[in-house]
């Protein structure tokens, strides 16, 4: 609410509006921070409202497949109950009630998964145009992110399950050498997100992995890696997904921004005010702290 006053929305009735803006959220309303059912509440009413766009994120698609059931195996579901995705979902189950929870699955069920505005594009982690095309055409022939599209996911074979792995979840490469990365949450990982957005070429694993991983620096980049560079002619391109340091620098690219600075880890919430322009101005990049500071790793 801070942000969206800051940028000028004002609120009437029940949403936020500019008079002449529309807000354009990057995904991932859920699963962290103490205001889940207000975020949620905010985003989708100023959607509704014709005030904003959203794009789903992967804490979107992992709710969606947490709560929908294998219909041939009633006791499976699309996102397995494990330990480790109860507790990253947690604090939605906790802040929602059931009607709450249904709404905003439902909702979720149509959101896109990318937009091309024309001046601008919006995705959640990577914007890889084949991935993109294969999840549009998907939902499009489900009606939204059913069972039937759920299925094609979970299939490690699929297009589909290979196309949100990509533009959800953004590019990956696995470590060499049985290497084992901890990250933010203290998860061991055999695979790094990588800066999918530009070539390798020139970089070590530790400095082309997204954030920088400097225990890996000298590592090679391994030949399996599978970037989409971003040309420098397309339009303005904004994601989220990365959690980065509130100190890092949200501008990627002249063309390219990263707005997840880690507000529901003690960051910053971060926007960009857009004029038009076809290379970013840092002198347009709107924040807010968290209100509870906390240091972020």
């Amino acid at each position: 609410m801070q942000l969206l006053q800051q940028l000028g929305y004002k609120e009437t009735g029940q949403t936020f509006r500019h008079p002449n803006r529309l807000a354009v959220f990057c995904g991932d309303f859920v699963d962290r921070g103490p205001q889940i059912a207000d975020t949620v509440q905010i985003v989708r009413a100023m959607v509704q409202d014709g005030a904003a766009h959203a794009v789903m994120g992967n804490h979107e698609f992992n709710a969606i497949a947490f709560h929908t059931k294998c219909p041939d195996e009633p006791d499976r579901w699309y996102r397995p109950h494990t330990t480790r995705h109860t507790h990253q979902h947690q604090a939605t189950l906790d802040q929602l009630n059931d009607r709450e929870l249904s709404e905003t699955l439902d909702w979720f069920r149509q959101l896109p998964v990318a937009l091309d505005l024309g001046p601008i594009r919006v995705v959640h982690a990577c914007w890889d145009a084949d991935g993109i095309k294969v999840l549009e055409e998907a939902l499009k022939s489900h009606g939204g992110c059913d069972t039937a599209f759920l299925a094609n996911a979970a299939d490690t074979e699929h297009p589909v399950r290979l196309a949100v792995e990509r533009v959800l979840k953004g590019p990956e490469v696995e470590l060499p050498n049985n290497t084992i990365v901890t990250d933010k949450e203290g998860h061991a990982r055999r695979r790094v997100r990588i800066r999918w957005f530009e070539s390798p070429t020139g970089h070590s694993l530790g400095s082309y992995a997204f954030p920088h991983v400097p225990r890996l620096k000298g590592v090679p980049v391994p030949n399996s890696v599978s970037p989409s560079p971003y040309g420098a002619r397309n339009p303005p391109l904004f994601v989220g997904h990365y959690w980065l340091d509130s100190r890092h620098n949200p501008l990627l690219l002249p063309n390219l921004a990263c707005l997840d600075l880690s507000v529901a880890r003690g960051g910053m919430l971060c926007a960009y005010r857009f004029n038009g322009e076809v290379v970013l101005n840092p002198a347009s990049f709107v924040k807010v702290p968290a209100r509870n500071m906390r240091t972020v790793p």
